[in-house]
């Protein structure tokens, strides 16, 4: 298999099955992730169509992405615009008619497992580098031009997305506030642990991991 095949099918299985991890995610009932607690709040504010409203905030944040690091513009991110809402429609759909009225710990289950799941679609399709979702090149691009890791911007931009969501009348859940606590480092964490070495190898995988570590040494230095 060629490395750009490999990277086209890490980035589709990472967003296909991203978008049923958001639905399970969703059928759980414990809230949204930050982003979409973001976006409600804005929503909230104004007369458009939630739908609109969505598109429009993705737009600002396309252009901005595009003219600090367009490298991070690419299939992937057309695949999450086009693609991910109506595989996440159809699994919450398909969650919702299998089991009508879940009890709670089928909820918990089904919250544990979407956010699993979830951060590894996420370190798939980060690490096929063939374009990524406009809010999540933010904490991607930052760490690329910081000494920060990537996880503990992750935290950041989750916890400010919640709170500025928060304040303009969105709903926080139970699943919101674990999602921005614990997604940054979860995504990391199966990044180096299955992404990488699926796609350069375990021998690679460690120096490209040591050359990270030692340009953020470098970089705090």
């Amino acid at each position: 298999m060629s490395e750009f095949t490999k990277r086209v099918l890490m980035t589709i299985v990472g967003v296909t099955v991203g978008g049923f991890s958001v639905g399970m995610f969703s059928f759980s009932a414990f809230g949204t992730d930050p982003f979409q607690v973001l976006a409600h709040g804005i929503w909230y504010q104004t007369n458009l169509d939630f739908g609109t409203l969505y598109m429009i905030v993705n737009l600002i944040m396309l252009v901005a992405v595009f003219f600090v690091d367009k490298r991070k513009i690419g299939i992937g991110t057309a695949i999450n615009i086009f693609l991910l809402g109506y595989v996440v429609s159809f699994s919450t759909k398909l969650f919702t008619t299998w089991i009508p009225d879940p009890e709670i710990w089928v909820r918990i289950v089904f919250l544990t497992i979407g956010l699993l799941i979830l951060s590894l679609s996420a370190a798939l399709y980060f690490t096929g580098d063939l374009g990524v979702s406009t809010y999540d090149a933010v904490a991607i691009i930052l760490s690329e031009k910081t000494p920060i890791k990537f996880q503990y911007l992750r935290i950041s931009s989750d916890i400010l997305c919640t709170v500025i969501g928060f304040l303009l009348g969105a709903t926080v859940g139970v699943g919101t506030l674990v999602t921005a606590f614990f997604m940054g480092p979860m995504i990391a964490f199966f990044k180096h642990k299955i992404a990488m070495p699926i796609r350069y190898g375990q021998a690679r995988t460690r120096e490209l991991i040591a050359e990270e570590q030692e340009k953020k040494r470098r970089a705090k230095a």
